[in-house]
């Protein structure tokens, strides 16, 4: 079976080129499809002989929080038709990788120990942007694993100045 990347490429192209009016709407409900196709027992359901296409499309679609476009839904319906629910969050990362690119910017979670106050990420924010040479669309999750500091994700690149992989680095310095 193909890569999930490879079947989702044409899709997230095609709708990059379809949504060019529009893309932060567009990538609003796309996030949502994603999210709710990361649902196992939707799968489940979606893949299931006994049920429709369309009642498939009447779930996703029910479950969606924002009233849908028209596009979203034919976007939806052949999604559904071509059997390819499970991979709408790729699609939707793949989209978003054309979008941000398009507007020069990344995107980067940052995961930390504690919670972060608005304050503190805008600060972050700044230094972050330096340092990788674009603007960035930050997202924080928290990682009590961490134990303390933060672990900063931003496409392929990572940087780790937690307490954690402190504590790995010197565990390997003094095993060696």
């Amino acid at each position: 079976m193909a890569e999930l990347a490879t079947i989702a490429r044409p899709y997230a192209e095609a709708l990059f080129k379809s949504a060019k009016a529009d893309l932060s709407a567009t990538a609003v409900w796309l996030d949502q499809f994603a999210a709710i196709a990361a649902n196992e027992q939707l799968l489940q359901f979606a893949d299931s002989p006994k049920v429709t296409d369309a009642q498939v499309f009447d779930v996703i679609s029910g479950v969606a929080k924002t009233t849908l476009t028209d596009s979203a839904k034919n976007f939806l319906r052949i999604v559904i038709e071509n059997g390819r629910v499970d991979a709408l969050p790729e699609i939707a990362a793949q989209f978003r990788a054309l979008k941000n690119a398009q507007g020069g910017s990344s995107d980067a979670t940052v995961y930390s120990a504690f919670p972060m106050d608005d304050k503190a990420i805008a600060d972050l924010s700044g230094a972050l942007e330096k340092r990788f040479g674009s603007k960035l669309n930050i997202t924080v999750e928290l990682d009590a694993s961490l134990i303390g500091g933060i672990r900063v994700v931003v496409g392929d690149e990572v940087l780790d100045t937690s307490v954690k992989a402190r504590l790995d680095q010197m565990k390997i310095a003094l095993t060696a």
